[in-house]
């Protein structure tokens, strides 16, 4: 996926045709104010509200109890950017925006959005003293109370759609009856294959603290003990022998060092039983060379900042895989999310 600059009339084709567009001024003026109104709209309530109907700045501005010039400002950009229509003076959310930004549509980003308006923002602060040092934040060691838990909402929000195309896609045996979910958090993964799997049980090994934010959201799905929290540490803990049909670590290569995954990637192969399937979930980073790709590589860098490690390429994740002893199977790549893959495993 790529984000392109598109021009509205031949004058403005023409300037851009002839490099004489300032590009460098728009990434730099233009799409950090763009990000930031978006999270705050989030944020202060304003897609919530919104939810409600058209309506007009005055009766928004009541509701919301913000200053009615600067949401006037907010929205119009908003508009501009196809959150919002604006017609006889009422603004409206747009399909896209009921659907992804409105917090109570099952497919939206809200918690995202919040997680990354009150914690996230503020590590890009450090960005340049990342790339003077080559070291990240490894931001799961300093989180609060509050910032863990705006953190499980903001990796619920991150998987809602992914999961179900998880669910749909994922190559797993079908009279599979233990899954190993490492690091899960919210169990979404774990949900959606207990669903497809009459017989699977699956247990989320997860940090301590991420399990106490995380338990209510995986209360809501209803799954009773098909789904079970294990308190743990994936680098220290042991998984087992032959013990699991399907093993999950997804978003989590990208917090760890490579060595670190060729740890992990070592027990998952000895807790495999014989036909069971290792699944890595993550953002891909393209390789040296290859096609240039938005969403891989400004991962790359967010993962970098954040936790020092970053994403990997599929070959570097296979060869964790095979140095295991385990057989490549199959790459799945998300049609819903640009960048990101199943890369998978056999035993």
């Amino acid at each position: 996926m790529q984000l392109t600059i598109s021009t509205e009339n031949p004058l403005e084709w023409l300037v851009k045709t002839a490099n004489l567009a300032p590009v460098p001024l728009l990434h730099a003026q233009v799409m950090p104010v763009m990000a930031k109104a978006v999270l705050e709209a989030a944020d202060k309530g304003v897609f919530k509200a919104a939810g409600a109907g058209p309506q007009t700045l005055d009766q928004l501005t009541q509701a919301l109890n913000l200053n009615r010039k600067a949401l006037g400002e907010l929205l119009g950009l908003l508009t501009a950017m196809h959150y919002f229509t604006y017609k006889n003076e009422l603004f409206e959310l747009t399909p896209m925006a009921r659907r992804f930004a409105f917090p109570d549509d099952p497919m939206s980003v809200h918690g995202m959005m919040v997680f990354n308006n009150r914690v996230a923002w503020h590590w890009l602060d450090h960005l340049g003293d990342y790339l003077e040092t080559g070291k990240g934040i490894h931001y799961h060691d300093s989180l609060t109370t509050d910032e863990w838990q705006y953190y499980q909402e903001a990796m619920v929000a991150a998987t809602s759609t992914e999961a179900k195309e998880f669910g749909r896609r994922a190559p797993v045996p079908k009279t599979a009856t233990r899954m190993l979910d490492i690091g899960g958090s919210h169990g979404q993964h774990s949900v959606v294959l207990c669903k497809k799997i009459p017989a699977l049980t699956s247990t989320i090994l997860d940090l301590p603290p991420a399990i106490e934010q995380a338990r209510p959201l995986l209360e809501r799905q209803g799954m009773g003990d098909r789904v079970q929290y294990q308190p743990g540490n994936a680098l220290t803990d042991d998984f087992g022998t032959d013990a699991y049909d399907i093993i999950l670590l997804s978003s989590l290569a990208h917090h760890f060092t490579a060595g670190q995954n060729q740890h992990v990637t070592d027990k998952v192969a000895k807790a495999l039983r014989p036909g069971g399937v290792f699944i890595v979930n993550e953002f891909i980073r393209p390789e040296t060379g290859s096609k240039p790709e938005l969403i891989g590589s400004s991962t790359d860098l967010f993962y970098g900042l954040s936790s020092t490690a970053g994403n990997y390429s599929i070959a570097e994740i296979q060869g964790w895989q095979q140095q295991a002893g385990l057989k490549k199977h199959k790459v799945i790549w998300y049609r819903t999310l640009p960048g990101r893959a199943m890369v998978v495993a056999k035993k």
